[in-house]
């Protein structure tokens, strides 16, 4: 077989899939008139079945039974056509070719009657061949009715509003030859011709209903499209906090690492006669620590961050560079320096009241830099989206661990658009995840917003959620 012949083939069995099993996508939904489509092929589907009966009747006098059998015909392929369009497509097809040669044979009965009358006019009506009961109009719109040109532009609408482009071309075509072929070849007697009309209003429906399918098309892609952007913008969005929080965590990783160096170089010197297993030890485990510091200054060095500290865009008050200091190596904040970051935040324009609750206990530095971290957010955040509030940062320690509360009240002012990325609820949560706690941050009933956290003393992330305190259940503005 060559090559044409296989194009051939397999298109012929394409076409043939197209117009007898092509699936048809579900009609557009509507969220306030869901039924409204139907309802409106419903209502056309009534108007062609009631204009049918009255144009088989009156015009093309086909007789009762002829004319409603083919008007109900007609009236169910347009109703059909809401979920199998196809065969709707079909059956319109048949009902029309079987309505235009009925036509055509009354047409050709009264017009050799017509003729046999003028050939022969000596001859008494009782030897010439009667006219039927009532004529059609040589006007008579042929082959395509009135409303059976609606009925059709309706289905080969629907049809194009819920298949591709390949089927609707194959449907089309069909019917512009199928139209041309039956007034060619059928058509020889007077008529006034509907084909230009009817082939007109077929485009007309054709590239309506595929102008619609391809805007509805295109707005499903560009939703996806969306959701797959906002999808990778969170995954971004949460591997840079991530890779933040490890670039602080390597100067806690790092500063232990220094202290048991140096401890193991100065263990010798404070034991007399030390024996030479133990100098061997103690020299194995500060050659593994200075490895242990090398290697994580080539994770800092893949982890460092492109943009500048003072170009931090969730930082646009500087609260972060005026508490931190600029240098670059300056060790991470603690607890410790809470005051600093408060008196900032104050300067910025923002009252701040602190209370700490309980007896203070000693926390691991990675509990106390996350800590500090969610305070800081929490107040960037007040500043960012709650001008002129009062915020009331409380820390209440127990014996599982640190509580932190940052609660503002209603902002005093509109807020001005925000510049940053919005990442700070992010990298809040991902701290205390971090350490196995839990954050909670929501608005409260007088219309401002409160970030509560609880970090486990013990900050083990494989261990169970810690529980927030039964106090932290009622978020109250000040």
């Amino acid at each position: 077989m060559s090559a044409v012949e296989k194009r051939l083939t397999r298109g012929l069995r394409l076409l043939r899939e197209d117009l007898w099993s092509a699936k048809p996508h579900p009609l557009p939904p509507s969220a306030r008139l869901r039924r409204l489509p139907h309802g409106l092929v419903v209502l056309v589907a009534g108007l062609t079945l009631l204009g049918n009966l009255d144009e088989m009747g009156e015009t093309y006098q086909l007789g009762a039974q002829y004319g409603l059998l083919c008007s109900l015909a007609q009236a169910a392929a347009v109703v059909l056509a809401l979920w199998w369009p196809v065969p709707a497509w079909w059956a319109s097809t048949v009902v029309t070719t079987v309505v235009a040669l009925g036509v055509r044979a009354r047409l050709f009965t009264e017009q050799t009657v017509r003729d046999s009358r003028s050939v022969h006019p000596e001859v008494t009506d009782g030897l010439t061949t009667p006219l039927p009961q009532g004529t059609i109009d040589t006007n008579a719109p042929w082959p395509w009715s009135p409303m059976g040109l609606i009925a059709h532009a309706t289905i080969l609408f629907l049809l194009a509003l819920r298949l591709p482009n390949r089927v609707v071309i194959a449907v089309l075509v069909l019917t512009t030859l199928g139209t041309f072929a039956l007034q060619g070849l059928a058509g020889s007697h007077a008529y006034a011709s509907t084909s230009p009309l009817a082939l007109a209003f077929f485009v007309g429906a054709v590239l309506l209903g595929s102008a619609l399918r391809g805007r509805r098309e295109a707005r499903t892609q560009l939703v996806e499209q969306t959701s797959i952007t906002a999808e990778e913008r969170a995954r971004r969005t949460l591997l840079e906090e991530r890779s933040r929080i490890a670039r602080e965590l390597h100067d806690v990783v790092a500063h232990h690492m220094s202290v048991i160096s140096i401890q193991a170089q100065v263990a010798p010197h404070l034991v007399e006669n030390p024996s030479e297993e133990l100098k061997e030890n103690l020299h194995g485990i500060r050659q593994n620590a200075l490895e242990a510091l090398t290697e994580l200054r080539r994770v800092l060095g893949v982890l460092r961050s492109e943009n500048p500290p003072d170009a931090d865009p969730d930082d646009p008050h500087g609260i972060a560079a005026a508490a931190e200091g600029t240098a670059p190596h300056a060790p991470q904040p603690t607890l410790d320096r809470l005051d600093t970051l408060i008196d900032n935040t104050r300067a910025a324009g923002l009252a701040v009241v602190t209370e700490i609750h309980g007896e203070e206990r000693p926390l691991p530095p990675g509990v106390e830099l996350s800590a500090y971290r969610i305070v800081q957010e929490a107040l960037s955040n007040a500043l960012r989206h709650a001008p002129g509030s009062t915020v009331r940062v409380e820390l209440t320690h127990f014996p599982r661990g640190l509580q932190v509360r940052v609660i503002n009240s209603r902002p005093a002012r509109e807020a001005p658009p925000s510049v940053g990325a919005g990442h700070g609820l992010l990298g809040m949560r991902e701290r205390a995840a971090m350490l196995g706690g839990t954050l909670m941050a929501t608005e409260t009933s007088h219309g401002g917003f409160a970030v509560v956290a609880f970090l486990p003393r013990n900050g083990d992330p494989g261990g169970e959620p810690s529980e927030l305190a039964p106090d932290t259940t009622g978020e109250q503005s000040p």
